[in-house]
């Protein structure tokens, strides 16, 4: 389920991309062959379970826009200071959009073509959202863990 809670902000909803992750898994566990590994194969099918929610209710969400644009001079050690919770909570504090790509780019190590091609974009509107990711995530560690940002 950690694969769903870094992709949504709502425990309901990761608790549904992780079951229907199950369901696509064991849809296809009979067509795997044994050198096959199981552990990256259903993270596969995870973060794509992830993003077919994503493109399905694209429609109804709500972008928001970052305000103001200033870059936050953050230690370099604050995130390896965050726990897994805490920086969970930052992201899910990104608009939807930013937080997809952020974690399909920094997490999974996807290419900005891979991840255009994945949520029919273009490669310079998933640059723009890791961006604006990283400059919202500066913000937010800025205002919420000023004892990690240096201060």
């Amino acid at each position: 389920m950690g694969i769903g809670r870094s992709y949504v902000k709502s425990e309901d909803l990761a608790q549904e991309i992780t079951q229907d992750t199950f369901l696509k898994f064991f849809d296809t566990v009979g067509k795997l062959n044994e050198e096959t590994l199981l552990k990256p194969w259903l993270r596969r099918i995870a973060v794509n379970t992830a993003i077919d929610y994503y493109r399905k209710n694209r429609k109804f969400r709500f972008q928001e826009e970052i305000e103001g644009h200033s870059l936050l001079q953050i230690n370099e050690n604050a995130l390896d200071q965050l726990g897994y919770e805490e920086i969970l909570k930052l992201l899910h504090q990104l608009p939807e959009d930013q937080s997809l790509v952020f974690n399909l780019y920094e997490v999974e190590g996807y290419s900005h073509k891979e991840i255009a091609e994945k949520l029919a974009i273009t490669e310079s509107s998933s640059r723009v959202y890791l961006t604006r990711a990283k400059q919202k995530l500066r913000q937010l560690i800025h205002l919420n863990y000023t004892v990690y940002a240096g201060r």
